[in-house]
């Protein structure tokens, strides 16, 4: 597939690397320009582009930004095709994102993307650490294998969003709509706690929504505490934070 990634932080860069090695075509951006991306993100294949060449001629377009600033890309991406997969990995982060008066009303994130952007998205990647995402890939089949949801709107848009978590190194999970997505938001049983597609269905089932914004704000400010703002901890770390708060 042609894949164009627009942001190279801690999650786009894993995927620039895990889906180039497996052979698709990847292009990636950032809002800084090409000649600031460092090499580590390119060294399986992808090719740093101006964000405006990210999104052209591809299959599929993955953003990787910090929330807050999907509506400065809603113009980019305006003239992407119909039928062009759009994936989204944000999460809703107070302490780094502005204030999203929607979202704190209770507005599903994925649907406020949704209305940012004027077209529909994937739900994926959102709900792994960057450090489990960046290690704990393995092939399919294999015990223990971590379990990735995915939620879409379209189905057809859903089973790609799957066949790429499958080509990173995770299982792919069918989340069901948007609407439900909120169940692999922060805060819910679901968010970096590393389960298998065995442990998934319950913890989706779990989720309370009322809770998830007081546990995602406890995980955040405990994070803070101990490596600092804005660092993100080491994967063992985290998941052993997010069940004890999540689940």
């Amino acid at each position: 597939m042609k894949i164009g990634i627009l942001g190279v932080g801690h999650i786009g860069k894993t995927l620039s690397r895990k889906l180039s090695a497996t052979g698709h075509d990847v292009k990636v951006a950032n809002s800084r320009g090409p000649e600031t991306i460092d090499a580590t993100v390119l060294a399986t294949g992808a090719r740093a582009v101006p964000a405006a060449e990210a999104v052209q001629d591809v299959d599929v377009v993955i953003i990787s930004i910090p929330l807050d600033r999907v509506p400065d890309i809603a113009l980019l991406l305006a003239g992407v095709p119909a039928d062009t997969v759009v994936v989204d990995t944000s999460n809703y982060i107070p302490g780094r994102d502005s204030q999203i008066a929607a979202i704190e009303a209770g507005q599903v994130e994925s649907l406020w993307v949704v209305e940012q952007l004027g077209r529909l998205i994937v739900k994926a990647w959102n709900s792994i650490g960057s450090g489990s995402f960046a290690l704990k890939g393995m092939p399919p089949g294999s015990e223990g294998r971590i379990a990735i949801p995915v939620a879409a709107d379209d189905d057809g848009e859903r089973a790609v969003g799957m066949a790429l978590v499958e080509d990173t190194g995770f299982d792919g999970f069918d989340a069901g709509p948007l609407a439900q997505s909120w169940r692999q938001q922060p805060g819910a049983p679901a968010y970096c706690t590393d389960l298998t597609r065995d442990e998934m269905p319950a913890a989706l089932a779990r989720a309370e929504a009322a809770r998830l914004p007081k546990r995602r704000d406890l995980s955040g400010a405990a994070i803070a505490e101990r490596f600092g703002v804005g660092t993100n901890p080491d994967s063992e770390y985290h998941v052993h934070l997010s069940r004890a708060l999540f689940m």
